[in-house]
């Protein structure tokens, strides 16, 4: 007779088997609908010439913000305007910003803000300020530490006027220095497809799929005044996401694209540097409940992690085989686009437990503090629990 244990034991692999499996297919027949910017008939020019304005907000960013103009400047595209804003830093980032815009004055023009009004975070404050002196026909908001291929902005911006989107997402590549960082942003990438579902961002009935990136969000500046612009989002730490998702409620034409090269980025120096940068936020992405933020690592445990360790146990081998060739062919799909290698599907579970060890360490830390340490400002849980959107 089975065991009770191993039947609950064995029908949890099977649900987790399951899972992926329809995930992965869903994402398979969900990819070849989202439109790659490299393909031929992309390279075109945007109908009509319209303006666009480029926000760089930039606090101690003095290690890549020249990079990040001089690749903004290359652009080919000539009806473009870069706001770069130097928020509060205590670094070079604002002479070099000076430098630079003193050798493009037609082109890049430079914000310095050296307070911060109460009741903002510093980010959202540095692009609402750009955004209120850019009376362009579009506004692109991105990191200053991101680079673009000179053709980058044409292409994005020739589709979002052929789609008539009031928001485009153009997905980064990650730049990859080291063998943890393919380890543990393959896993990111994996995990995204249970966040939202980018091949429905373009569908206006699936409400819950919405997606915003950092690095690269070009918004109609009707839309973005629509929704109420980034004073909508005073204290959102994850105000990418948050935008896109008063875009897509507000009921305005959401595109995703990629384009591998044309948006590039480096998130961190290795497992260390990826760690330090999701102790920063990870809390905030589950609104920061306890609740929810145990559930997720839990999730993480049971689809991530147990799957490798049911491989040993003969009730559940069968079901973790199917799971780890759901992985895999997760990875393979993902990395067409990302050029992280298929053999980072081995390090699945390490990357879940990276993940995990983030987010229980952004937890506490946060409850410990009793908030959130943000570009140089502290700012109370109260009140970022207070001013936290919804999570859908």
């Amino acid at each position: 007779m089975t065991h009770p244990l191993h039947l609950a034991t064995a029908l949890l692999a099977w649900l987790v088997a399951l899972t992926w499996l329809w995930k992965v297919t869903d994402a398979a027949l969900g990819f070849p609908r989202i439109p790659d910017l490299l393909l031929p008939e992309h390279d075109i020019a945007p109908a009509g010439n319209p303006s666009i304005t480029v926000i760089v907000p930039a606090r101690n960013e003095a290690a890549d913000i020249a990079a990040t103009l001089h690749s903004l400047l290359a652009q080919d595209y000539p009806n473009l305007q870069i706001i770069a804003v130097d928020d509060r830093s205590t670094d070079q980032t604002g002479s070099l910003i000076d430098t630079i815009a003193s050798q493009h004055p037609s082109k890049l023009r430079a914000l310095h803000i050296t307070e911060l009004p109460p009741g903002w975070l510093g980010k959202t404050h540095a692009m609402a300020l750009a955004a209120r002196q850019a009376p362009t026909d579009y506004l692109l908001f991105t990191d200053a530490d991101v680079l673009f291929r000179s053709d980058a902005i044409r292409r994005a911006l020739a589709h979002a006027v052929a789609t008539s989107a009031d928001h485009l997402v153009t997905i980064p590549t990650t730049l990859i220095h080291r063998w943890d960082e393919a380890a543990i942003l393959g896993f990111f990438q994996i995990f995204a497809l249970w966040g939202a579902r980018p091949w429905r961002v373009a569908d206006p009935n699936s409400k819950r799929d919405a997606l915003g990136i950092g690095a690269f969000n070009l918004l109609s500046r009707s839309a973005y005044l629509q929704v109420g612009g980034f004073e909508a989002l005073r204290m959102e730490i994850i105000e990418d996401l948050a935008l896109a998702r008063r875009i897509k409620h507000a009921g305005l034409v959401q595109r995703v694209a990629f384009g591998r090269g044309l948006v590039s980025l480096h998130w961190a120096s290795g497992v260390e540097g990826l760690v330090g940068v999701m102790t920063k936020n990870l809390f905030s992405a589950f609104r920061f409940s306890i609740g929810l933020a145990l559930l997720g690592c839990l999730w993480l445990l049971v689809f991530c992690v147990a799957p490798g360790a049911g491989l040993f146990f003969t009730p559940t081998r069968i079901p973790a085989i199917l799971t780890v060739a759901a992985v895999v062919w997760a990875y393979r799909l993902m990395g067409r686009h990302s050029r992280i290698s298929t053999w980072n599907a081995l390090f699945c579970p390490l990357g879940a437990l990276v993940f995990v060890f983030s987010l229980l360490r952004s937890t506490l830390i946060t409850l410990k503090r009793g908030g959130v340490i943000w570009r140089g400002t502290f700012y109370p849980l109260a009140e970022l629990r207070k001013n936290a959107a919804p999570l859908f």
